[in-house]
């Protein structure tokens, strides 16, 4: 999903104005007292002041390349107002795209939709520098999303690891036998004038009701790429992406590896990208060119033909819908993280980094007591695959049968954790997921 964990902007002189009107689905959002994010889009603002670029300076000098950056506390004024497991719904938030690929008859168009699908997304971002908020351990979120066309879409999330950190997630239009998981794994790393973002990790799609040779859904493995920002010495500032997004599809042997394209130090340009869908057996069909945060082409190989692909300025994304803060558990991100998100909205830093220690405080102190009872953490909602011909380290618990109806796979979704508004918590909910599998799992046997 298009995620970075760790992102760097030096303070530039501006006026403090927002740098663009685009409605935001974080936290700030929806909370009521929220006067300053009504006029300013701290989201999109790049912090400045004397102060700000005497702090990043003091932490980028005691940093070496190819130094770890997970574990170094950032200031608040680089913080987006939404935690890692809430930004990886931006790369959900093109449902028509993928039921559209779901209802193609013709193997190589559903594969040719899919990579539309998974490219839609990237560019939903704050156009200023920002790092999403690092999930603690045990951290949750779940949202849905009401479909045009009477679907629904749910959305579950879990940080199931902290060091190191790794955010597991599902998500399910169960209408249209979609399905998702994933896992995402950022690993930062600082390179001199510029920090990189390793996303490690894999995104596994399944089209429930389109069964292979073996009977087995149609599946897609999907990889992304790396996040890098630029000259955070010297020199211009940007964010690029970077290295290969692997799309497969063992169930149809239709690929592509799209190389998401770097500007060199005298030639090139940013933002492209190139990529290559290959045959079953290794013959090439289609080449995807273009830039991915504006308009990306599609060539056919056999007859020279060039046609636009995606354009994502016309794309109109379909943001979450998530429940009342009132509602929310003691974890759940925007309950979480309200007093520091609120403090970003208002862009008073010295209450957000206030509230944001007492956060990261309580996890160390319920780090060092498991420690002290040698007790280990387990997730409440993922538990760790046992399946070897799984993708995925972490996989929700709840059994959802593939060939269920909508009604039961809806059904057994909303049992797992409250989703929608006026949903309650179960006294089961706090028991960790290895103990509450469902007997009708096969892989609990």
């Amino acid at each position: 999903m298009a995620l970075g964990n760790f992102k760097i902007k030096l303070p530039e002189t501006i006026t403090g104005k927002s740098a663009s009107s685009t409605p935001q689905s974080g936290p700030a959002a929806i909370t009521s007292n929220d006067t300053a994010a009504s006029t300013v889009n701290t989201e999109d603002i790049d912090e400045v002041d004397d102060q700000g670029q005497s702090i990043l300076m003091g932490i980028i000098t005691q940093l070496k390349p190819g130094m770890d950056l997970s574990r170094i506390t950032l200031p608040t004024f680089i913080l987006e107002r939404k935690s890692m497991l809430e930004r990886i719904t931006n790369q959900l938030q093109e449902p028509d795209m993928v039921i559209e690929a779901h209802a193609s008859k013709d193997p190589l168009d559903r594969f040719l939709k899919v990579i539309k699908w998974y490219l839609s997304g990237w560019h939903i971002a704050p156009k200023a520098v920002k790092k999403p908020l690092n999930p603690v351990l045990g951290e949750f979120f779940t949202s849905y999303w009401e479909l045009k066309d009477g679907q629904h879409a749910y959305y579950i999330s879990e940080q199931t690891s902290h060091h190191p950190p790794k955010s597991s997630y599902f998500y399910m239009i169960p209408e249209s036998n979609i399905r998702v998981d994933g896992m995402v794994v950022p690993k930062s790393r600082f390179l001199g004038n510029s920090s990189a973002a390793i996303m490690e990790g894999t995104t596994v799609l399944q089209f429930l009701d389109i069964l292979d040779s073996k009977g087995n859904p149609e599946k897609y493995t999907l990889t992304q790429p790396s996040i890098y920002a630029r000259g955070i010495l010297f020199g211009t500032m940007r964010i690029e992406l970077g290295d290969h997004m692997i799309i497969k599809c063992p169930s149809t042997g239709y690929s592509i590896d799209i190389e998401f394209k770097t500007k060199g130090f005298i030639s090139g340009t940013y933002d492209a990208i190139e990529g290559t869908v290959m045959s079953p057996s290794g013959k090439p069909l289609y080449e995807i060119s273009g830039k991915w945060n504006d308009i990306m082409y599609i060539k056919d190989v056999s007859t020279g033909k060039k046609t636009e692909f995606l354009n994502v300025n016309v794309t109109k994304p379909l943001q979450p819908l998530v429940r009342p803060l009132e509602e929310q558990g003691e974890f759940e991100s925007r309950k979480l993280w309200k007093k520091v998100t609120d403090a970003l909205s208002q862009r008073n830093h010295e209450i957000a980094t206030s509230e944001k220690f007492k956060i990261e405080d309580d996890q160390r102190i319920r780090a060092k007591k498991r420690e002290e009872e040698a007790v280990e953490f387990h997730p409440k909602l993922f538990r760790r695959s046992n399946n070897p011909n799984d993708d995925l380290e972490f996989v929700l618990y709840k059994h959802i049968p593939n060939d269920a109806d909508a009604k039961l796979k809806t059904k057994l979704i909303l049992e797992t954790v409250p989703i929608l508004p006026g949903q309650g918590f179960t006294k089961e909910f706090d028991i960790p997921a290895f103990s509450k599998l469902h007997l009708s799992d096969p892989l609990a046997q």
